[in-house]
């Protein structure tokens, strides 16, 4: 049997394309070597990067180029043309680069580029930071602070026993068997240990002392920090019914919790799902993946007709039961038993696993202990700077004031968390940039895939371009007539036009409450 390799992709760009195949704002797909490679050119210059997203592989060129980035097209990571390096979330990884040279009309690209040398320190920076929690916020700040050249004291406070992790591929990928347990962790414990980063595991916090600058744990140990970050993220709500407590009733939010709900999943053979929003019907789409007979019970109408509306709830509802999945909503659990799970309808449904997924409360706690100011969350400026000078909050605690709605919202997604952990690093290095990226969320059941943009609370009118039976349309959700959100379903190009839209409005809002003076909003920052 032949193991030939597959010929590379597109022009040998070592040996050259002419400039005028690559019009500007484009992008060319080639290969040196065997590296798939992309060029961009912006006006006279070009450049040479790897095609593919380090966040989950994703074929850049189906992105956008926006100013001196490329998004990408799933996820919306953003990557500096010049350097390659990740400008936003939830990509942690840079591009590859390549040095690109011009003569006689052709494009010629050369060795690999040498990596990006990092800022001095300033010496206004802190001298040391500590991160209470150990989520995506908390990961992307420690990360970020140390790309930006940050050498001083930095440590990452976590209460899970796992390092961090990739939470969305807890309840897609590695709960349906499709990825493996390696995959959960975001970065090892040597990554952390070659960047002096110190993250401490099963670490509990007790209690912060604002005037002392310090952080307490339940060991008696404590941390001085000169800045500090509150990422303590989110906590599941728990089920309050009889048999509420027994061993086959699962949650699922940490790494530990994925593996045992796994564990149970490959002996058990009828499970119910509590709750019909995003976490429970991913996980009822998870488990019909491994063979279980799935129930989902949720005291709705529609699933997710709040967030997505009832046409698409409708939809959502007939793609899980087109795979076996069998729904009773407008009920509620009333009692759990060891083989079954009783109705407030009066119904019994049989079952040895019981996931329950019926929301997350914010871990403010500590916040309020401390004396910071908390409204429906932990109260941040634009900066993301709690009301204690130099005490920061990122993630699901932290509730901002949003351009777009004119409201403070707090937002419990991942790429949210880990893109105000980046913003918060870098003011927390004193940059002052204002926290303003568009929300971004995705989700996947079956073979369907649909990426939202956008707050759409309060939304009055929906309209639908495309169809919902073929996979294949944008969703837009209205509030008096300004649209305020997009849901797109396997049109990934619509969704990227959309985030850029929407920022276009958070620009123009800006440059409003500026006095009229042209602004553009920081939604990324400037490539170096």
């Amino acid at each position: 049997m032949s193991t030939t390799s597959p010929e590379p992709e597109g022009p040998d760009l070592a040996r050259g394309v002419p400039i005028e195949s690559l019009p500007d704002g484009e992008m060319l797909v080639g290969h040196v070597d065997d590296d798939r490679v992309m060029l961009v050119r912006r006006g006279d210059e070009v450049f040479a990067l790897g095609a593919s997203c380090t966040h989950y592989g994703a074929p850049l060129e189906d992105g956008m180029v926006v100013g001196d980035t490329v998004r990408c097209p799933w996820h919306h990571a953003s990557f500096c043309l010049r350097t390659g390096a990740v400008r936003r979330a939830p990509a942690l990884d840079a591009l590859p680069c390549w040095r690109v040279e011009q003569r006689d009309g052709n494009v010629y690209v050369l060795q690999p580029a040498q990596p990006s040398v990092r800022r001095p320190a300033e010496p206004s920076w802190p001298k040391s930071v500590v991160i209470i929690g150990g989520g995506a916020a908390g990961n992307a700040a420690a990360e970020t602070l140390r790309k930006e050249g940050y050498s001083g004291k930095l440590t990452m406070l976590s209460a899970d026993k796992a390092l961090p992790c990739d939470r969305p591929n807890l309840s897609k990928g590695f709960l349906a068997g499709s990825a493996d347990d390696d995959s959960n962790i975001l970065r090892s414990a040597e990554f952390y240990a070659g960047r002096d980063i110190d993250v401490r595991l099963e670490a509990r916090v007790t209690a912060i002392d604002p005037d002392l600058r310090e952080v307490l744990l339940a060991d008696g140990s404590r941390y001085p920090y000169d800045a500090l970050l509150l990422a303590t993220g989110a906590e599941p709500v728990k089920l309050g019914v009889p048999g509420s407590d027994l061993a086959h009733v699962h949650y699922l939010r940490t790494v530990d919790d994925a593996r045992a709900l796994v564990a149970r999943a490959l002996t058990a053979r009828r499970a119910v799902v509590i709750g019909a929003s995003f976490i429970g019907l991913e996980v009822a789409a998870a488990l019909r993946a491994r063979g279980l007979e799935v129930d989902v019970v949720g005291p709705e109408r529609i699933p997710m007709e709040r967030v997505l509306g009832s046409e698409v709830g409708s939809y959502i509802r007939g793609l899980h039961e087109s795979h076996g999945a069998t729904f009773h909503l407008e009920t509620t659990v009333t009692s759990i038993a060891e083989q079954s799970v009783t109705l407030a309808n009066g119904a019994t449904v049989d079952a040895d696993l019981v996931v329950v997924g019926i929301g997350v409360r914010p871990a403010v706690g500590l916040a309020e202990q401390t004396g910071l100011a908390i409204d429906k969350g932990v109260k941040v400026d634009a900066y993301l700077e709690t009301s204690t000078p130099g005490v920061f909050a990122a993630g699901d605690i932290a509730r901002w004031p949003d351009l777009l709605s004119g409201d403070a919202i707090r937002v419990e997604h991942w790429v949210v968390a880990e893109r105000q952990g980046q913003t918060a690093a870098r003011n927390i290095l004193g940059r002052r940039e204002r926290f303003d990226c568009v929300p971004f969320f995705w989700t996947e059941q079956y073979d369907f895939g649909l990426g939202y943009v956008g707050h759409g609370d309060g939304w009055d009118a929906i309209e639908i371009d495309g169809q919902l039976e073929s996979m294949d349309c944008t969703v837009t959700y209205l509030r008096n007539g300004r649209k305020v959100a997009v849901a797109v379903v396997h049109r990934d190009f619509d969704g990227l036009r959309a985030e850029l839209e929407l920022e276009g409005v958070l620009s123009e809002t800006l440059a409003s409450e500026s006095g009229g003076h042209t602004t553009t909003v920081s939604t990324e920052p400037v490539c170096d």
